[in-house]
């Protein structure tokens, strides 16, 4: 008996599972798929739906190249196989061979592109495998001739001396082969501030608008082939917090922000893909001095509130990452840009300076959301801002009306309460500084907000 171990290979996502095999003069027994045990060492929860078995009478029997579009978990219910695995991936590990031979004492994990074969070694070999989508007749993938000279798979029977199927033999060489394309995220919410940036850093993405999908319309949501996707970016968001205090705007704030994303978290647990969420510094009432992703959620308006409701129907998805963040700038209308203008036209403004808190940059949450996910850093909720010391909206002004060549002083800081005299405002939370350390630990520092402030206003 051995213990428990997942090793990784040569090709990127390609897992060998050691397994426990007990035995007596009985036989022997194993676990062939535990699902705690081996994701616990780094197995991905790939989720099966089918298990298959191929049956093979004679040693030399021999199959593949086939890099299916779904992952595979393979091992033998008896007998003993050669298996052979071609990167058939777009990538820089295309055309990467690893070999391994499987008996009832191994198990391998293959990621969807790979291209899997095996050659059985022992007449009457039952070769088993688990996938996680339902085969489905007319399905096209990448193959590779199994004897490809450039991934020169040693096969321990020669070919020549093997039972190979006829659709086999007439596999392509590499050099031949399209490679199998990685599933290309989906942006939600495209045309917003975060939905730019996200475009600018993501081309390959699917980038769908209000226009493309109703965000509104559950069943709209439900309908949408998500089976084509790994990872969703939910951008979209009623972001107009003080029209949330209205009749229309609560409900549009709820729909939009809480049912959507509901519907979205079902999709996800569904098609089990990977869900990407935005949230907001209003989820809290502000009044602790920081907001650690830990604490308890406390919204005071409206918004705040449909935006919580959001973040907790996106913690029931098993692949999620929660944003959340504060004060976002990017392309288009925002508080920076209507500083700009009112210091270029000589406006002198009043502008609140007793709420707290830090810039985000559009293309800096942009960043982070691609660091996240391309780094496989752990699911859960990270607080992502700009880096630097806290700051008030007034604060802001006076560096905006500074760089437009206004005097500091053309601002004068207001209270909440004096700002909001005569009008129906969302209450706004006093401290929204949000700690980094979490997002910090995954190996992505932000810009100083100053800094990145200062490079805004130069493209302006």
């Amino acid at each position: 008996m051995t213990e428990l171990t997942v090793e990784r290979t040569a090709i990127p996502g390609l897992l060998v599972v050691r397994l426990p095999v007990h035995g007596d003069s009985r036989g022997w027994f194993k676990e062939g798929w535990q699902r705690e045990k081996m994701t616990a060492l780094g197995l991905p929860d790939f989720g099966p739906v089918q298990h298959n078995i191929s049956y093979n009478a004679s040693r030399g029997a021999t199959r593949g190249i086939h890099a299916e579009p779904w992952d595979k978990y393979v091992s033998v219910a008896t007998g003993r196989v050669f298996g052979a695995w071609v990167d058939l991936r777009a990538g820089e590990s295309f055309g990467a061979t690893v070999t391994v031979e499987i008996d009832e004492s191994v198990a391998v994990y293959v990621p969807r592109g790979v291209g899997n074969s095996y050659q059985a070694l022992e007449d009457g070999t039952a070769y088993s495998y688990l996938v996680n989508a339902h085969w489905r007749p007319g399905i096209t993938y990448p193959a590779l001739a199994l004897d490809d000279p450039t991934a020169a798979i040693e096969w321990p029977i020669p070919l020549a001396e093997s039972e190979i199927s006829a659709k086999d033999q007439a596999n392509p060489r590499l050099a031949e082969v399209t490679p199998f394309a990685p599933r290309p995220p989906v942006i939600l919410g495209a045309g917003g501030q975060v939905g730019r940036a996200l475009q600018a850093l993501l081309p390959e993405a699917v980038a769908l608008g209000s226009a493309d999908l109703d965000l509104t319309d559950a069943a709209a949501i439900a309908a949408y082939d998500w089976s084509q996707h790994d990872v969703v970016i939910n951008a979209g968001a009623m972001t107009a917090v003080d029209a949330a205090e209205t009749g229309e705007g609560r409900q549009l704030a709820w729909a939009v922000n809480a049912t959507a994303v509901a519907a979205l978290a079902r999709a996800a647990v569904e098609h089990r893909f990977t869900l990407v969420h935005y949230s907001s510094d209003y989820v809290f009432d502000g009044e602790a001095d920081a907001h650690p992703e830990g604490e308890a959620l406390a919204p005071l308006g409206v918004y705040g509130q449909s935006k919580a409701a959001g973040d907790l129907a996106v913690t029931v998805v098993p692949r999620h990452y929660v944003l959340r963040t504060s004060w976002v700038i990017g392309d288009g209308g925002n508080f920076v840009t209507t500083m700009a203008r009112l210091a270029d036209t000589g406006v002198s403004p009043s502008v609140v300076d007793d709420q707290h808190g830090r810039l985000t940059f559009a293309e800096d949450l942009a960043a982070a959301t691609v660091h996240l996910v391309r780094s496989e850093a752990p699911f859960g909720v990270y607080n992502c801002t700009n880096a630097g010391e806290q700051a008030t909206w007034a604060d802001i002004a006076r560096e905006v009306f500074v760089a437009r060549g206004r005097d500091a002083g053309d601002v004068t800081g207001v209270s909440t309460a004096e700002y909001a005299a005569g009008k129906t405002i969302s209450p706004r939370p006093t401290h929204s500084l949000l700690p980094l350390d979490k997002l910090a630990a995954t190996g992505f520092e932000p810009r100083d907000q100053w800094d990145a402030l200062r490079e805004y206003l130069r493209r302006l």
